[in-house]
Formats: C-alpha cells, structure tokens, sequence
C-alpha cells in the first residue's frame, strides 16, 4: 500500500515474468576439453528445464549460445510466481 493524496491507494501486481540470461559453465580446474564440456552444460540445462516444469513454472527459452570454451549461455523469460496468469507474456 502507499498514500496518495486523500486516501490509500492499493496497487498489486497483475501478471509477471523474469527475464534471465544464464550461463552455464564447468570449473576452469577441471580441464574438460570443449566437447566434454558442452555436453556437461547442456545436461545442466535439460535438468535446469525438468526443475522448471516439476515447479510448473511457465518458462521459454528465447536464445540459446554455445561458447567456445563449451560454455552456454541461455536467455529465458520465465513466469515470476504461479498465481497470476502470464499467457500474455508467451504468445
């Protein structure tokens, strides 16, 4: 709640998303070669997924980037909390 001007003005959030960009990458000390690395990564990712959709969190995965050191780099809009509808966000 805040104060506005002769009474108290209630705002609440209707719908939102989260836009991330996440990379995901093995400890420099480990030594993968590239190969070994990008599949590492893109393992971490289908689990990163599962634990999204096991929350039943609305998510979409805009961009995907593979890096040279095997890294990678996803972008997501995800949905911030699931008691509001974001279908608006994902058409």
């Amino acid at each position: 709640m805040y104060c506005t001007k002769g009474g108290v003005t209630l705002k609440r959030v209707k719908a939102a998303c989260v836009f991330q960009t996440l990379v995901f990458s093995q400890k420099p000390e480990m030594n993968y070669s590239k190969e070994r690395a990008l599949k590492l990564n893109l393992d971490d990712i289908e689990h990163y997924k599962k634990s999204l959709e096991r929350a039943r969190t609305k998510y979409q995965i805009t961009d995907t980037l593979e890096q040279e050191d095997g890294s990678v780099v996803i972008r997501v809009r995800k949905q911030y909390n699931n008691k509001t509808d974001v279908s608006e966000y994902f058409e």
